[in-house]
């Protein structure tokens, strides 16, 4: 395992009735603010209503940017830096899931850029050392985007779906109510759960470097809470307990602490990214798709221990089982709870997609080292192969 530095500054105002602290907050950063959010959801709940009561009762002068994409695209990101840089915006608040807190990241370091498209700070070819302070209000257990330190934006216009780094990126504060995800649907609750789930498979849980045991066994309590609690939310989706388990779970899956320490590509996040970049999935369906897919491929005498661990710990498969049989079983369990329990459709030709940008997708996945590096090593042929297997 390798040394590492552990730092997240994030406070987080966690239950019920906390938006009334929102005003005093934003305040820390100064008198203007850019409200970022999405379709409308939020007005159909009340929550705009509520934010917009607390950021006048501070005496706030609001600026607002709607309709950001489930995917959200680096157009709409412009739009918000041209709203900040005319105006003087002090702190970006972005209101939503994790399309909204990556736009308003995004939006916040591109308003300090001297250029006109956060493409460029995307794509590396510009730097910018600052950016505005972000906070926000979470609506749905998902990407972890409240606590961590990058954010992924769509540019459809080159098919491209990449995602931007930086410490300061990280939410200043983030406000997490679970009963603000009650209105979240069936289908995107399933999504979001996938997701955290994700985020501790690509990062983490699978990889071959050495690891703190410790730090693996509260990966598996993670992912436990996700197995447990997901199909209540689903079942009843105000039931507090389970909405509250998924968001917290979403918040530290993604935060550093369970996977500071190691370095490896996000596997199935490369092959994810690429999926929606040219046909805008939701990335949730996308990655149940690609997950089980990509273990059975590399399913081998070397993974088959990690594998199979996480199919004991997690789902509770028998120990007594072969290394390939338990791992095979794990598996299965995998596919039943992202297919049966969560109801997601199982396959690409499902979601209308079918071979025609699949080796174009499999090269950008390996980048320019052509080769994807993580739990094993997969060569654009391999990455191919693991897409097909999902048509």
């Amino acid at each position: 395992m390798e040394n590492f530095v552990f730092y997240n500054p994030t406070k987080v105002y966690f239950g019920r009735e906390q938006l009334c602290h929102l005003g005093e907050e934003a305040l820390k950063f100064g008198k203007k603010v850019l409200l970022v959010y999405g379709g409308g959801s939020i007005k159909k709940t009340g929550l705009y209503d509520r934010v917009i009561a607390e950021l006048k009762k501070a005496d706030l002068q609001i600026f607002e940017l709607a309709g950001v994409e489930p995917n959200p695209r680096h157009t709409t990101v412009n739009k918000g830096a041209k709203i900040c840089k005319e105006n003087g915006i002090d702190v970006v608040l972005a209101v939503g899931g994790g399309s909204v807190i990556d736009s308003a990241k995004t939006i916040a370091i591109t308003a300090k850029y001297d250029g006109d498209d956060c493409w460029d700070l995307i794509s590396r070819k510009a730097v910018v050392d600052e950016n505005l302070p972000i906070m926000s209000v979470l609506t749905l257990s998902a990407t972890g985007s409240e606590m961590d330190v990058g954010a992924v934006i769509s540019n459809t216009e080159l098919n491209k779906k990449w995602t931007i780094f930086g410490p300061d990126l990280r939410c200043k504060v983030s406000f997490l109510d679970p009963t603000a995800t009650y209105s979240v649907s069936a289908y995107q609750t399933a999504c979001g759960a996938v997701d955290i789930m994700s985020h501790i498979f690509d990062n983490a849980y699978f990889s071959n470097k050495d690891e703190m045991d410790m730090l693996l066994r509260i990966q598996e309590e993670v992912l436990k809470t996700v197995v447990k609690f997901a199909p209540v939310a689903l079942e009843k989706p105000d039931d507090y307990d389970a909405r509250a388990n998924l968001m917290w779970a979403s918040s530290w899956a993604l935060n550093g602490f369970l996977y500071d320490g190691l370095s490896q590509d996000a596997i199935c996040h490369r092959f994810e990214h690429e999926l929606s970049a040219f046909y805008d999935i939701t990335h949730g369906h996308g990655l149940a798709i690609i997950i089980p897919r990509w273990l059975r491929y590399i399913l081998n005498e070397q993974t088959a221990p990690r594998i199979k661990r996480f199919g004991v710990n997690v789902f509770g498969v028998d120990e007594k089982l072969s290394l390939i049989e338990g791992a095979e079983k794990a598996l299965d369990c995998l596919e039943e709870f992202f297919f049966d329990t969560l109801g997601l459709k199982s396959k690409l030709s499902d979601l209308g997609i079918d071979e025609s940008n699949l080796a174009t997708m499999a090269k950008n996945a390996c980048g320019r080292l052509g080769q994807i590096n993580g739990f094993t090593v997969l060569s654009i042929e391999d990455t191919e192969k693991i897409y097909r297997m999902c048509l």
